[in-house]
């Protein structure tokens, strides 16, 4: 049986398990599908290890989540062009003859959460991303691939920012593509993404609520507990808060459909999903 699993650390709070057994279901697809907890100074080695076992079945491929996903990318031989642009990973695939191949799947999950779950167009429209690491870089493509009128990446590390906002310059098109400290970033967006690990680590919220316009979409890419504080945050200045599930389920269904070479239904699995969040612990 084909081998798949999410790997990160922390990791064991991931639902991709749920995820992925779901879409396993749905479209008969025979597989199994894990976590593992990486240490955070032995990813390469952690990839090999599990390649190399084969007593649970051949190892094919595995979902990367912070703070491996350059790391991911450096181990990968092959890329995709949207991987190759974000220099970061989410999707691995491993071939015995070929080695190591990446993609970045977070990217297209994001947009299609926002369009066609949330229902608000990015066309048009001033967006705001919190953070410059392997989360931002693997969404800011596909976000001016939307056609945004102006999209900002706020950074504590303006270079970082800025060196991200370079490498997508030829992408922006008509959008106004800028970079600023958190501090200063601007007012009034449609769309705030955060993708900083802010909410995993119970840090403040690194931008003024100004950055918010009246029922803005404000989404975090984290769920579950992690995202509340931030959830709280744009409910309170008259904003729509949004998790991360949705990008979860959509990026995890591109995943799924690079494996597998079938697409998956989202909207569902992302319903029973919520529905396991919901329940209180038995």
């Amino acid at each position: 049986m084909d081998r798949y699993f999410v790997t990160g650390n922390p990791v064991e709070h991931s639902k991709s398990p749920f995820i992925h057994a779901e879409f396993a279901r749905q479209t008969g697809q025979v597989m199994r599908y894990g976590r593992v907890l990486c240490p955070l100074d032995a990813f390469e080695a952690t990839l090999r290890a599990q390649a190399a076992d084969t007593r649970d079945g051949p190892f094919r491929g595995c979902n990367v989540t912070v703070p491996f996903k350059f790391e991911a990318f450096r181990l990968a031989t092959r890329h995709t062009a949207r991987a190759r642009r974000a220099e970061a990973v989410n999707v691995l695939s491993f071939d015995p003859a070929e080695g190591w191949s990446g993609d970045n799947s977070d990217g297209i999950g994001l947009v299609r959460d926002i369009e066609r779950n949330a229902r608000v167009p990015l066309a048009g429209r001033r967006v705001l991303l919190i953070g410059a690491g392997g989360a931002a870089a693997g969404v800011l493509g596909p976000l001016l691939e939307a056609r945004p009128a102006a999209l900002v990446v706020a950074n504590r590390t303006l270079d970082k920012a800025r060196a991200l906002v370079e490498r997508h310059a030829d992408l922006a098109g008509d959008t106004r593509l800028t970079a600023a400290p958190p501090e200063d970033c601007g007012e009034a967006y449609d769309v705030v993404v955060n993708a900083t690990a802010s909410s995993l680590q119970g840090a403040a919220i690194p931008v003024s609520h100004r950055v918010l316009a009246p029922g803005a979409l404000a989404l975090d890419m984290m769920y579950g507990a992690p995202a509340q504080g931030f959830l709280d945050w744009a409910a309170a200045h008259g904003a729509t808060g949004r998790d991360g599930l949705g990008m979860l389920v959509e990026q995890a269904a591109e995943a799924f459909a690079h494996w597998r070479g079938v697409v998956p239904q989202t909207a569902p699995v992302l319903a029973a999903l919520r529905r396991l969040i919901a329940e209180p612990p038995r």
